[in-house]
């Protein structure tokens, strides 16, 4: 229900706030355009009354002016209802008012707003004011003419007040774009508080575990809130296949260490108990029985470090941006490796050829670069059944291919490396699954050959460490290759 609550409230909030700030600019251009409408009209009627005080400077001469028989027929001449003249002069004095009265019944016209205007700035007006002499509301517009005033002056009509009133056309076009506005804002921001009502019913589904509705995913719209929608479904999907994926590797390599180890501490077992059991046993077979047991332990400690470096790799903070900072020189770490391997190359028979730069700079950790190069010559030496070479390559690259995970904004390039055999080889059914930790082709031949199934698995996740991908493949006429790729360090 909170949930519920909350997504109406984003909803409302969204609506109320876009919708206040049309409503805002509308009232607001609403009253703009009133007074504009309104200081339109009345300076039309502005100018029309002072066409008429021109008219009367241009049509009476200076002596017919204060004429009242030629000024009240010039007024008369105008047929406008209404219309009242009167000439003022500069101190405020009325010469002469077309209403009837005397000049010297009217007190000091100095003071009126028109007047003061007109004596001012040679024009002006007073929109609504009562005539102390008459008693009637009048629409006033003054002009100067040199030392005297001419204001015309019409009441407050039925005609007037309509020729003012503000045409409020625009007002019904405003509501109608108010409405339509409202209801496509409406629309919007229902449709999108749908689709975060979705999204949130999601993440609830998701975070208290039940089961999810892929109808979810298939409800989101096909635009950028689609788009947002389903990578944010995509990346959960993701993450949760990652977790699971976690657990089942776990779960799986807690089960194949388990079956590995079960081997040698029962062989340990059974060599004890029977010294134990039979203590007048002949010496050289005691001998052998410890030796067995030496044999057997020293697997389950090998078996026990790589299960330790996997663990290392997987935790490793080298999985992050935060690359380390150690330059290797790989050239001196495969030399370094063959010779420690010298006395089992002779052994095997088996000649190391090496096609190198005669520098190769690696960014990276030196003991994890060491269990790359050192656990593939190992798988080569246990398993190339017939081989006499194992050649090692690098070249260098400067874009990678369309396999390589590496991020071309952190690198500029990279180094290729191949080790490749030309034992037995591999079936190419076997070649994809050659890095699933305890992964073996032939599980009795490699118990035998002492190898803990883990080898391979530890060169995937140390070469994923350093930024590259590895795969197996068929050497050409016969054998296993191993290609990885490597950041290169500039």
């Amino acid at each position: 229900m909170a949930t519920r609550l909350r997504h109406k409230s984003f909803q409302r909030n969204l609506l109320f706030s876009i919708g206040g700030i049309f409503l805002l600019f509308a009232v607001c251009f609403s009253g703009y355009q009133y007074k504009r409408e309104k200081a339109f009209r009345i300076d039309i009627l502005h100018a029309r009354l002072q066409l008429v005080n021109y008219r009367l400077m241009q049509t009476l001469s200076p002596g017919e002016l204060l004429h009242k028989q030629a000024f009240n027929a010039f007024v008369d001449s105008c047929h406008i209802e209404g219309l009242r003249m009167t000439v003022i002069d500069s101190t405020g004095k009325v010469l002469i008012d077309s209403s009837g009265r005397d000049a010297e019944d009217f007190n000091d016209h100095s003071g009126r707003v028109e007047i003061a205007s007109a004596l001012r700035h040679g024009e002006g007006y007073s929109l609504k004011r009562m005539s102390v002499s008459t008693h009637e509301t009048y629409f006033y517009s003054a002009t100067r003419f040199g030392d005297i005033v001419v204001r015309a002056a019409v009441p407050y009509s039925t005609e007037l007040t309509r020729s003012l009133q503000v045409n409020n056309t625009y007002l019904y076009f405003l509501l109608a774009l108010t409405l339509l506005l409202g209801f496509t804002l409406y629309y919007n921001t229902s449709r999108i508080g749908r689709h975060i009502g979705y999204l949130r019913e999601f993440a609830i589904k998701a975070e208290e575990g039940e089961e999810l509705d892929h109808e979810l995913e298939r409800a989101m719209p096909d635009d950028e809130l689609g788009d947002i929608s389903h990578t944010v479904i995509a990346l959960y999907w993701k993450l949760r296949h990652s977790e699971e994926d976690k657990v089942r590797l776990k779960r799986q390599l807690t089960q194949n260490a388990a079956h590995e180890l079960k081997t040698p501490a029962a062989s340990i077992h059974g060599y004890l108990e029977s010294i134990m059991e039979h203590p007048d046993m002949p010496a050289d077979k005691r001998q052998h029985f410890l030796e067995r047991c030496y044999a057997q332990s020293e697997r389950m400690n090998k078996l026990l470090l790589d299960m330790a470096t996997l663990t290392k790799l997987d935790e490793s903070p080298l999985l992050t941006h935060n690359r380390p900072a150690t330059m290797v020189d790989v050239v001196e770490l495969i030399h370094s490796i063959l010779d420690e391997l010298s006395l089992d190359l002779k052994q095997h028979a088996i000649t190391p050829v090496l096609h190198l730069p005669q520098e190769i700079a690696v960014r990276g950790d030196r003991s994890v670069l060491y269990s790359i190069f050192r656990n593939i010559i190992d798988n080569s030496l246990a398993y190339a059944t017939g081989a006499d070479r194992i050649t090692i390559t690098c070249k260098e690259k400067e874009k990678a291919d369309a396999a390589s995970t590496v991020r071309p904004q952190a690198a500029k390039g990279y180094y290729e490396f191949t080790v490749a055999d030309n034992g037995q080889g591999v079936e190419l059914e076997h070649l994809p699954h050659l890095f699933e930790r305890f992964y073996r082709v032939d599980k009795g031949r490699s118990r035998k050959a002492g190898g803990t199934g883990l080898g391979l698995a530890i060169v995937k996740n140390a070469v994923a460490v350093h930024g590259g991908t590895v795969m197996a493949e068929t050497t050409p006429g016969g054998g296993l290759t191993i290609r990885f790729t490597l950041e290169r360090a500039l």
